[in-house]
């Protein structure tokens, strides 16, 4: 894992160039951003968990899919003790799903070392296609979208008989009913939200979650700091129809499937909404985006393809917050310049635009990213199509188990990097 990579911009650096007038109304969020991915986002439960051993309090949780969930619970638990309540949840999904079907085993040459060896393939994800995960989602011919509310959530009558008229195969209404036993909404509500940040009561982090409208693709993202979150729109958020999860009606005329369909890493939408606090951010990776040797089979292929689809595609949007904040600390040393001049010699009206935009342009934005962190997943030993819908309590577990690991890991080698560099920092002072 290598931390430099992931640190876009150096700490020290930024309060070197960073406007001294706009240091004192400037706070730093931490932020952690979730991916979609089914069952693998358990990996994201034992990183949070991880985070919280390490004292890192989130400012802002922001995530797509499954990643809206884990990004809810984390913003809205219920016990506020947000890393037991993620856990304690994934724990009764995994809890709840059957193991009917078998594991298969089958034999496997490998032409590198000329070799057969016997491979096990696991069958939970199979389980998870034929009778569904009771607790999170349930099939049609087991009787899924039968309940009368039912028709509401997704805004038609969801009951013909005939397949070929179906638009969705589970009904995931069940996922907001687990969801009642660890999320207090009223955390995820801007009116709320305000009345805590004046109480002595533990401050829960702001919700960002999006999804996509089904009828002009746009994206929808859904604030808990400009609205009260409930629980169509984490049904929405999670409404993934590739495998076969109905769209859920948000209001009349928008229906809205899973946001992984845009974007599976909404960093953006998080500097959109906060553009004029610092961010150190964290992004949990379900899907690597780098694997060390080529896929060796089609098997292989298709699920390196997945991988790309639904991979980490925001250093583009990194590097444009980073150009953008050069701009609003080039304004604000040209406006320095410009209020040490003579005003005289200007147009009133142009020094009234001036300093209204001024005004208008720095304090609403010029957010510095100051480090990006990446953790991500292992790659399973034996990829198979249906990776992400293994939700075996052995699979949850040590997706937990990795996540914590592996962010543990992250945090021990970037606290040491940090206090390398403020070695070198002070040895330089001294040597000056």
């Amino acid at each position: 894992m290598n931390i430099n990579e992931d640190s876009v911009e150096n700490r020290s650096n930024w309060h070197s160039c960073n406007n001294r007038r706009h240091n004192h109304s400037r706070k730093v969020e931490n932020v952690i951003v979730l991916q979609g991915g089914g069952s693998l986002g358990a990996f994201a439960c034992g990183a949070f968990k991880a985070m919280v051993k390490e004292g890192i309090k989130i400012d802002i949780a922001s995530g797509t899919s499954v990643g809206a969930i884990n990004a809810a619970i984390i913003a809205g638990s219920k016990s506020d003790q947000p890393e037991r309540d993620l856990e304690e949840f994934w724990i009764e999904l995994a809890e709840s799903s059957y193991s009917i079907v078998p594991d298969f085993f089958f034999f496997d040459y490998d032409q590198d070392a000329g070799m057969i060896s016997f491979k096990r393939m696991p069958s939970a994800a199979i389980n998870s296609a034929f009778f569904g995960v009771p607790n999170m989602f349930v099939p049609r011919w087991l009787g899924g979208g039968v309940e009368s509310g039912f028709k509401d959530i997704i805004g038609q009558n969801g009951s013909a008989l005939m397949p070929s008229r179906w638009t969705y195969l589970y009904d995931h209404s069940p996922l907001g009913k687990t969801l009642e036993k660890y999320l207090d909404f009223s955390k995820l509500d801007s009116n709320q939200s305000v009345k805590r940040k004046s109480s002595t009561s533990v401050y829960n982090a702001r919700l960002i979650i999006t999804c996509v409208n089904v009828l002009n693709a746009e994206p929808i993202v859904f604030d808990s700091a400009k609205m009260r979150i409930q629980t169509k729109h984490l049904l929405a958020s999670t409404a993934y129809p590739v495998y076969g999860f109905p769209w859920v009606k948000i209001e009349d005329g928008t229906y809205a499937w899973d946001g992984s369909l845009l974007d599976n890493t909404p960093v953006r939408q998080v500097l959109t909404a906060s553009p004029r606090n610092d961010k150190c951010i964290y992004i949990v990776e379900n899907y690597p985006r780098k694997i060390d040797s080529l896929p060796s089979d089609l098997m292989e292929v298709v699920d390196r393809t997945r991988d790309i689809i639904f991979s980490d595609k925001t250093k583009s949007s990194l590097r444009l917050a980073k150009f953008i904040t050069r701009q609003i600390n080039l304004i604000e040393e040209l406006y320095d310049v410009f209020e040490a001049s003579e005003h005289s010699k200007f147009d009133p009206q142009k020094i009234r635009f001036i300093k209204e935009e001024y005004d208008s342009i720095v304090n609403n934005h010029g957010a510095e990213i100051l480090e990006v962190s990446r953790i991500a997943r292992e790659r399973i030993s034996t990829p198979h199509l249906l990776k992400n819908a293994d939700f075996s309590p052995k699979q949850i577990r040590e997706l937990i188990e990795q996540g914590e690991r592996k962010t543990r890991d992250h945090l021990k080698k970037k606290k040491k990097l940090a206090n390398r560099a403020k070695k070198r920092d002070n040895f330089d002072v001294k040597s000056s």
